[in-house]
């Protein structure tokens, strides 16, 4: 056989495993997309955009460079434009939540210190979260398939160290960082870097107090992004660090957040465990990075919007 010919079937099958690979790494999980649909038609506390909130999209961003902290600002505005407060801290998993966005150092290296105060404020946030009909059914489902208690105590201890068990996530210095912290607050890593900060709650209240800048939103064709979408994908600045792409579910209550992050960190135990989902009208990539026995990072990413993967 010809030389020629034989780097051409190389190509050929690297292309087709390329292919492979990418149509692989799309293929819906139908189970895990059947509970989380559930647990979404039971999250009555979920706000309504456009009577709860308004967002304003405002332009696409751009590109930033890895290791930069200069991004061009195509959105002059606030993505949030309102939210009802009044509401937001009338709804007590909301309100133990913002309760907990204040308790964290967020430098990585820098030991957090945990006073017997924000412990009880810790609970008090699942006490509320676990009353819920979104976490009611998320236990069931983790008691049928094996991976919690059924006992709501030991399921409570369960979430707490998935969440909010302290580890080192910087070895310079002591326990610096938590899944909770991580994924609703928000670190910086060693003053040059943003990461997590994927709750809509703490960008908005960040953002009212001038520390999160929008810079727009980041889509392709499939999940161009409307005003009343419940997942975003963005780009901001925190602190003056940029985050050159980030996601978030917005409007959703922290119980569903909780509960289908939790599900999928727990019915696997790779590293890093992702899934495509259908959810409601929106195809989704989840995201989970495992930190030991309890949750590194955890994520949306928004693949398509308004059923254009139908």
């Amino acid at each position: 056989m010809a030389r020629g010919s034989v780097s051409r079937d190389i190509a050929g099958l690297l292309l087709c495993l390329a292919v492979s690979h990418l149509y692989a790494s799309q293929i819906v999980d139908r189970r895990l997309s059947d509970i989380l649909n559930e647990l979404w038609k039971l999250d009555k506390n979920r706000l309504r955009p456009g009577t709860d909130y308004n967002i304003s999209l405002q332009g696409k961003a751009g590109y930033v460079a890895s290791g930069s902290n200069v991004a061009r600002d195509y959105a002059s505005a606030p993505l949030f434009s309102y939210v009802n407060e009044e509401k937001l801290r009338s709804i007590k998993t909301f309100s133990s939540l913002m309760n907990l966005l204040d308790n964290y150092e967020p430098s990585t290296g820098v030991a957090e210190k945990v006073t017997a105060e924000e412990i009880a404020e810790n609970n008090r946030f699942l006490s509320a979260i676990l009353e819920t009909e979104v976490m009611k059914r998320a236990h069931r489902y983790l008691v049928a398939k094996g991976q919690s208690q059924s006992s709501l105590r030991d399921f409570k201890n369960q979430l707490y160290n998935i969440w909010f068990r302290l580890y080192h996530r910087d070895r310079r210095g002591g326990e610096d960082s938590c899944g909770f912290e991580h994924v609703f607050v928000g670190e910086t890593k060693y003053g040059k870097e943003l990461v997590g900060l994927h709750n809509w709650v703490q960008f908005y209240l960040q953002e009212k107090q001038h520390h999160v800048d929008y810079k727009g939103y980041k889509a392709r064709d499939k999940d161009m992004p409307e005003k009343d979408d419940h997942i975003l994908n963005l780009q901001f600045s925190w602190k003056g660090l940029v985050k050159p792409v980030g996601s978030a579910f917005v409007g959703v209550s922290p119980e569903f957040e909780v509960a289908a992050f939790t599900i999928l960190f727990l019915t696997s135990k790779e590293k890093v465990t992702t899934a495509v989902v259908n959810l409601d009208e929106y195809q989704v990539e989840l995201v989970v990075y495992r930190h030991g026995r309890s949750i590194g990072t955890a994520y949306p990413k928004l693949l398509s919007s308004n059923n254009r993967h139908v």
